[in-house]
């Protein structure tokens, strides 16, 4: 079986999560102003922001750190179409007690649990002091992490993902205060809309929902049916109750 054969993956997204152009923009703009020199992107996948980030702002430099090969090889594609290859290096490896930094930017998008080996719920406090220790004095970190908007309910939680416990995530207010209290001030929170977050959910399934209306007989679909309904019946449970929070951090102390 050919790779021509299988679903497409996620070629509808520009993001790996719920970012607007217009969201992107205005983060990248506001980095950009604090003349980073480095770039360090944790759980990079194809890098989409790190390369915005060095096109905002030139002579700057970057690392990009995933385990995914195949988004690792997108963000190289991108790169060199855009004039950018020579400018950063996509590396396939952990960023658990990663030795890259300090760089004067830190980016970390959905991928705190990358830097711990502590298991969720309870990673986000050593992800955000691995965070601290990677960026430079006076740098800054781009931290997107999900959050309760409300305490969900017993039938919200029972259809999202397997063991699913209103302990999961912390309230908007106790992640700015776990931030606090990991050396970091808060230059900026700004918070997913719903625009967002239903371009993202509807662009991650678009690929597999395409390829499933021509293929319906094909060895994969029943796999692939399963998965995609499964992840979008999850998706309408916590629609409204979790959140996702991009906080531009500044390293103190």
């Amino acid at each position: 079986m050919t790779d021509a054969d299988q679903p497409p993956r996620l070629t509808r997204l520009t993001f790996h999560g719920p970012l607007s152009e217009a969201r992107a923009d205005r983060i990248v703009r506001r980095l950009a102003r604090n003349g980073p020199a480095t770039v360090l992107d944790i759980g990079c996948g194809w890098g989409e922001m790190t390369l915005r980030v060095l096109e905002a702002v030139p002579g700057a430099t970057a690392t990009g750190l995933d385990v995914n090969g195949e988004d690792l090889e997108r963000g190289r594609r991108d790169a060199e179409a855009r004039g950018l290859a020579g400018r950063v290096e996509f590396v396939r490896e952990s960023a658990e007690r990663t030795a890259r930094g300090p760089a004067d930017l830190v980016l970390c998008l959905g991928a705190s649990h990358a830097l711990t080996d502590t298991e969720p719920p309870h990673h986000t406090v050593p992800a955000l002091e691995a965070l601290r220790g990677l960026v430079s004095p006076g740098g800054r970190v781009l931290l997107g992490e999900g959050f309760w908007q409300r305490t969900p309910t017993a039938a919200e939680l029972s259809g999202m993902w397997p063991g699913a416990s209103a302990s999961d995530h912390l309230p908007l207010a106790g992640l700015v205060d776990a931030a606090t209290g990991a050396g970091f001030r808060i230059e900026w929170i700004e918070t997913a809309n719903e625009d967002e977050w239903e371009e993202f959910e509807s662009g991650y399934q678009a690929d597999a929902e395409e390829w499933l209306a021509s293929h319906g007989d094909h060895p994969l679909a029943a796999g692939t049916r399963e998965r995609v309904d499964r992840h979008r019946s999850a998706w309408l449970h916590y629609r409204g109750v979790l959140g996702l929070a991009y906080l531009t951090l500044i390293p103190v102390g």
